[in-house]
């Protein structure tokens, strides 16, 4: 995974980023009817990191997530988490989950299949890896802070089909979406020592929480 990539090749990088700007939420909440959810995690408060147990430093398992404010006309919430620092066109899919009830309002931690770790059964899409699973933040060494925006969507209308990648997830949001959220964290590879027989990563990580939703 990208903590294999040489510290020098993430330096020679770090100006090369998907941009937040493209990011689902960033794209698609300039519709004025799209109301606020406002979202939060138990696992990251603001102003602080997220905790290498959720990232490929660590265990990797899923964070916990809590939101509010999804209307009552919803038929249903989607979570999507996505690495707007990724050295790639677009931002990396950290994880979909679609079909929600709207009446929920939290995923708990360990909510979603990770590398070593079973979850608990939800109807997840694809990740950039195409693995219905919860891809831990594994940004390249030296490539700077890395912004992971985790983010909920209320929708109206049916529900989605099983396993959607990024792309009918979007349409869906775009075409049925009325309520938006999201906050940020930030993670950060410094640099890389030996230990044992594979390589670990040294972590320097911030955290950042973006302001309310507008309607």
């Amino acid at each position: 995974m990208l903590k294999k990539i040489p510290a020098g090749i993430g330096e020679a990088l770090r100006d090369q980023r998907a941009g937040l700007e493209q990011t689902v939420y960033h794209r698609l909440n300039r519709r004025a009817e799209m109301a606020p959810i406002l979202v939060r995690s138990s696992a990251f408060d603001s102003a602080q990191l997220i905790p290498n147990r959720y990232t490929a430093d660590g265990s990797g398992i899923s964070p916990p997530l809590e939101w509010r404010g999804v209307p009552e006309s919803a038929s249903s919430a989607v979570v999507i988490v996505e690495d707007a620092d990724s050295p790639t066109p677009h931002p990396l899919v950290h994880a979909i989950v679609v079909n929600l009830d709207p009446r929920e309002s939290s995923l708990i931690e360990g909510a979603l299949n990770s590398p070593d770790h079973a979850g608990i059964g939800l109807d997840t899409g694809r990740n950039s890896y195409l693995s219905h699973s919860w891809l831990p933040p594994d940004p390249p060494p030296g490539h700077g802070m890395h912004r992971y925006v985790f983010q909920v969507f209320a929708l109206q209308g049916p529900v989605l089909s099983g396993g959607p990648g990024r792309q009918e997830v979007v349409q869906a949001i775009e075409e049925r979406g009325i309520a938006a959220g999201y906050v940020i964290g930030t993670y950060e590879r410094a640099e890389r020592v030996k230990v044992s027989d594979r390589q670990e990563i040294g972590v320097d990580a911030t955290f950042a929480i973006d302001p309310p939703v507008s309607a």
